[in-house]
């Protein structure tokens, strides 16, 4: 089978990453790495005995797939690009830089019969994996995800950096968008969100509370979840998903519920590699990826959501602390 020609667009600490698996990954050939930082993009390219360029005019022929790991404003850009030039694309999350942007980045898509995967690692975390296959009807989330600072991704909130990978995960376990959103979160250390706290409602009654923050005295990756009659928790760091059953009684018997656990069988993986490979293979393949511009649209468009809900919030704290100051009058 010829090797697929692929580039990584964008040397930042995401196209390092993919760089890394992609150097040594199967039938896969790194042919391009591009950034407009080009002594960023040589050094990176010498690493890993592949080509550097410090521009997409630049990119040679034959290309045919392309990570997008740019800054979340140029996603759109970059990505629509690529897809008209016949190139397959997977986009970093966000997908872009809105949810409209991300609607006409699935519109370009589809017209050039290109495809475009969004990068939502965590669905491919085969903890994930693993409580997909037990999942039934989903009743009641809590989710933290809590990051040491770094100055990495200052450039957008905390909801479109660290929670979008939660809200991927509750819409696709779902499978709807909520009813009702009310957020709330602060800035700390930087000009934008740093730390977020929201409270999904959905029409099947469902109920999600996540937490994101990062600047977090520890790194936590949590996911819990209630189901009838059952209690899932994930450990995305360490792979682990369990599940806490109440076990039935025999009929007429007289014996008293009790709570079963079982650690659910998951094959450990790094969530990058499997991520490329369903990618790799939606490209040879020419079918649906499993994290499609739509899904990542629906993320997003939920992430904006949230957002407004947080300026709201903000601005019903500044009236009340205002109307609370004592009168220098």
């Amino acid at each position: 089978m010829k090797n697929l020609r692929a580039a990584v667009i964008g040397a930042g600490s995401f196209g390092r990453n993919h760089v890394r698996v992609l150097s040594r990954f199967p039938g896969v050939e790194l042919a391009a790495i591009v950034d407009s930082d080009f002594e960023k993009a040589r050094q990176l390219a010498e690493e890993h005995h592949s080509h550097s360029f410090p521009s997409l005019d630049l990119l040679p022929p034959g290309i045919d797939a392309a990570i997008v790991a740019t800054p979340t404003v140029t996603h759109e850009a970059v990505a629509t690009r690529l897809l008209e030039s016949g190139v397959d694309v997977l986009v970093e999350k966000p997908i872009a830089e809105s949810a409209a942007a991300g609607e006409r980045l699935a519109k370009v898509a589809q017209q050039q019969g290109r495809v475009l995967q969004a990068g939502h690692l965590e669905r491919f975390n085969p903890a994930i994996t693993a409580v997909e296959k037990v999942l039934t009807i989903p009743l009641f989330f809590e989710i933290h995800r809590l990051s040491v600072f770094t100055p990495r991704s200052l450039d957008i909130d905390v909801v479109l950096d660290l929670m979008i990978h939660d809200l991927d995960i509750v819409l696709s376990f779902t499978q709807a968008m909520p009813e009702e959103i009310r957020a709330a979160g602060i800035s700390v250390l930087s000009p934008k969100v740093d730390i977020a706290n929201v409270r999904l409602s959905f029409a099947s009654g469902c109920i999600a509370n996540l937490t994101a923050s990062r600047i977090s005295t520890e790194r936590v990756r949590k996911l819990r979840l209630f189901q009838p009659g059952e209690y899932l928790t994930v450990d995305y760091q360490r792979q682990e998903a369990a599940r806490l059953a109440i076990r039935k009684n025999e009929p007429n018997s007289k014996f008293v519920p009790q709570i079963a656990f079982e650690q659910l069988p998951v094959t450990s993986g790094e969530p990058l590699q499997l991520e490329l490979a369903a990618f790799f293979d939606a490209v040879r393949q020419r079918t649906h990826p499993l994290v499609d511009a739509v899904q990542a649209t629906n993320a997003l468009r939920v992430a904006e959501a949230i957002l407004a809900k947080i300026k709201e919030h903000a601005d019903l704290v500044g009236q009340t602390i205002r109307s609370r100051q004592p009168s220098t009058g």
